[in-house]
């Protein structure tokens, strides 16, 4: 898996690297089992300080994604195959009604919003169908 940070963006680096690792399992890059680089290495290779990795793998293991402990590491937890655990659904419903009224707000249509998650939707199960 590659990461690539854009330094000049409003969204901070460690959320930069939790998208990036959740997309990585969305589009089955990533599996269950797979161990992640330590907060050290991720941190040297992407020339930011491990604090900010150990923050998006902090946030991972709290959603779910990744387990954490001393002997292994951090290894994904779960992946695109694995059922969700219970209230998932609705948390994720949650933040999907504020990035829908964003996208209202913004002034985007209906068709625009249904054709754009259609089209991201998409993308995942091309990945799903080709393999990682």
């Amino acid at each position: 898996m590659r990461i690539t940070l854009a330094v000049d963006s409003e969204t901070p680096i460690y959320q930069q690297i939790r998208d990036q690792i959740v997309t990585a399992i969305a589009t089955g890059e990533l599996t269950a089992e797979t161990p992640l680089p330590s907060t050290r290495q991720l941190g040297a290779d992407l020339a930011v300080n491990f604090h900010t990795v150990n923050k998006a793998y902090d946030l991972l293991r709290h959603e779910g994604f990744i387990r954490v402990n001393r002997k292994s590491g951090a290894v994904i937890r779960r992946d695109r195959t694995t059922p969700p655990d219970p209230g998932v659904a609705d948390a994720w419903q949650e933040r999907l009604a504020i990035m829908l009224a964003e996208a209202v707000a913004h002034g985007l249509d209906r068709d625009e919003v249904l054709a754009r998650t259609a089209q991201t939707l998409e993308a995942f199960t091309a990945a799903e169908r080709t393999g990682p």
